[in-house]
């Protein structure tokens, strides 16, 4: 539910890229729980003053009055914590588990690898081949991982017929490794039938990047 205007101060504020995974899944998660919001389009190549809200220079960060937090781990988890229902964590502990551990799969074992400045940096100091290569390897090893953990327990979503926390993170993940790094996802049965489900879901669709403020029109 992004939105703008002088009407709307009150409401939170994201400091969103539209092409970024880690914006794209706070977006979802600001979606599945219902919450108007102000979208504010971060240009990532002119960040200085963006620098003043969040230091890191990285998207998103959410203001919430006084309150500001970046990193979108931490902006998911305080949405869940003040916005209860629905939650993003089922009650049973194991599949908790397996939910914070999809999180962090995406999150540290192949989000920052395919990340916008460090592939720049790995094309710069080898070539684009080798640039490409080194992020199939980081998302094939990574969805790997995720089928293998989600397979026993997945039921529509990625742990059973509710969107919870590991979903979040799954959706933009494949639609990144489809749309941009044309990842094959035969091997990944799994997490094919978890985003066809995602694609029946308004709240998911609704935070894709093409459907964003600051996406180019190309892209729509």
């Amino acid at each position: 539910m992004a939105s703008s205007g002088a009407e709307k101060k009150e409401k939170l504020k994201l400091y969103s890229s539209y092409k970024s995974s880690c914006s794209h899944r706070v977006r979802i998660a600001l979606a599945v729980k219902g919450i108007e919001y102000e979208y504010v389009p971060v240009n990532l190549l002119k960040r200085d003053e963006y620098l003043k809200i969040n230091p890191m220079g990285a998207v998103p960060a959410l203001v919430d009055g006084d309150v500001v937090v970046s990193d979108s781990f931490a902006i998911i988890m305080y949405l869940d914590e003040k916005y209860p229902e629905p939650p993003f964590l089922p009650r049973d502990l194991h599949k908790r588990a397996v939910n914070y551990q999809a999180a962090s799969i995406v999150l540290s074992g192949i989000q920052p690898y395919q990340n916008t400045p460090v592939a720049m940096y790995i094309e710069k100091k080898t070539n684009a081949e080798e640039k490409t290569a080194w992020v199939s390897n980081a998302i094939t090893k990574g969805f790997t991982a995720l089928e293998k953990l989600l397979v026993s327990c997945t039921g529509k979503y990625a742990t059973g017929d509710e969107v919870y926390l590991a979903d979040l993170f799954l959706a933009p993940q494949i639609h990144a490794a489809i749309n941009r790094f044309q990842i094959d996802m035969e091997p990944y049965p799994t997490l094919a039938k978890c985003y066809e489900s995602y694609n029946d879901l308004p709240s998911f669709q609704n935070a894709v990047p093409e459907k964003q403020p600051d996406a180019p029109a190309s892209t729509s």
